[in-house]
């Protein structure tokens, strides 16, 4: 696989191009990215308020989840002109597109804890 087409992200796995699971698999890689998805489909958010929704995760991680979803055209970053500025992260109307998707995964998990609870 050639490294000149500038679709493909940095790490992206043989098939990419031409499997679509492995195509959304490689959008959605990690713990975090799928998280930071969910929690943006109701609103944008501002960095901090991620981190609090998302307990366990370092700046560092979500800082580099966040610029990944932005290079792969998921996540919009504002930069707004207020004093202090502040960052607010948005899904795109790609990252929009993933709706269904995690909705799916939702659903799934919520049949999961129901019928399989963790004693």
């Amino acid at each position: 696989m050639s490294n000149d087409n500038k679709d493909t992200p940095s790490g992206a796995f043989i098939g990419y191009e031409t499997c679509p699971v492995r195509r959304t698999l490689t959008v959605l890689n990690g713990k975090w990215k799928p998280l930071i998805i969910y929690e943006l489909l109701p609103a944008p958010c501002r960095f901090n308020e991620l981190k609090r929704r998302l307990p366990g995760v370092s700046q560092r991680l979500l800082t580099a989840q966040l610029r990944s979803l932005e290079e792969d055209g998921v996540v919009d970053r504002k930069v707004m002109e207020v004093v202090p500025p502040h960052v607010e992260y948005s899904l795109s109307e790609k990252g929009r597109s993933l709706q269904p998707v995690l909705q799916a995964m939702e659903t799934w998990g919520e049949n999961e804890v129901k019928n399989f609870p963790i004693s």
